[in-house]
């Protein structure tokens, strides 16, 4: 089956894909944010299930091989993993608590169904929850068929409806996996924004069709701690700095959006959780920031840029 969106937009000069306009930055219009704060900042927490035996034909990201090679079971690097929902994910709480930062959950299906007291954790909190796909191994691609991709967004929500009583309004695929059709398919499910393109500091309005108001949320790989620490190899002691500068010149720019991954199997270990700590004290000096959640972001920005 192709794997071109149905019905899409024509694409313009410059472009190589429909769902978006290029938009330089100096010609955009003024973004404030509420309380005329300089910055938003938005931390997105990852709860995330690595199926111990992964069905055949899936696609996955080929940089999270084993130390020993890819094989199932492998228990190593699955309870690696686990040791996020078991043990780092309190560290990273007490920590966020410490802030009083108010988090976005991107949470797959199974996680949702297999971590109750997790998500009891994130309802006490207020967390917003994010749709995150089924699992941690299977990423969308354009080799699903349109039909598997909205089997598997479905799956998701429905996941995440049963746990908590609502459906996400946003979403985050799995490696940021999307096939040509994504947005539209997400749009049509019902959901509010994405988190799959890191190409701006900004929301941006996506054309999704039928006036839906669809909007891409900034999510930087580059502040991603399993990208800075375990793919790139980064030294830790360098993450406070990195998160650090980043914030402060956007900060500095005014009307930006700051985000922050935080993988608890990664971030949670005992040796780093400390770095995790800096970071946000770092970020804590700034006045006039918009602490949020993702939703909260995209909500506004709908409402004061999209009529």
């Amino acid at each position: 089956m192709s794997t071109v969106p149905k019905n899409p937009p024509p694409l313009p000069a410059g472009m190589d894909n429909p769902w978006y306009d290029y938009a330089p930055y100096p010609k955009r219009p003024k973004l404030n944010w509420p309380r005329n704060a300089r910055v938003a900042f938005y931390v997105v927490l990852h709860l995330e299930y690595y199926e111990l035996l992964p069905p055949e034909g899936i696609v996955k990201d080929s940089r999270f091989t084993g130390e020993f090679g890819t094989y199932h079971p492998d228990y190593r690097t699955w309870t690696q993993r686990e040791y996020g929902n078991r043990t780092g994910i309190f560290r990273v709480l007490d920590v966020l608590d410490r802030y009083q930062i108010r988090a976005g959950v991107a949470v797959n299906a199974m996680a949702a169904e297999r971590y109750p007291f997790l998500m009891e954790q994130f309802r006490k909190r207020n967390y917003e929850i994010i749709g995150h796909g089924v699992s941690a191994n299977r990423m969308i691609s354009s080799k699903m068929s349109e039909a598997e991709e909205k089997a598997e967004i479905a799956t998701s929500i429905v996941a995440i409806e049963k746990a908590t009583g609502s459906a996400p309004r946003g979403w985050l695929g799995q490696e940021y996996g999307e096939s040509q059709r994504t947005p539209q398919l997400l749009a049509e499910a019902g959901l509010d924004y994405v988190l799959d393109w890191p190409n701006d500091d900004q929301p941006y309005a996506m054309h999704v069709g039928d006036d839906r108001k669809f909007v891409s949320l900034p999510n930087q790989p580059e502040w991603d701690d399993v990208q800075q620490l375990w793919l790139r190899r980064i030294n830790t002691t360098r993450y406070p700095d990195i998160v650090g500068d980043a914030f402060e010149l956007l900060h500095h720019e005014g009307g930006q959006v700051f985000n922050l991954s935080i993988h608890p199997w990664l971030m949670g270990m005992a040796h780093r959780i400390k770095y995790l700590d800096e970071a946000l004290r770092r970020v804590e000096r700034f006045g006039n920031v918009w602490q949020a959640t993702p939703g909260d972001v995209a909500r506004h920005y709908r409402e004061t840029m999209m009529g």
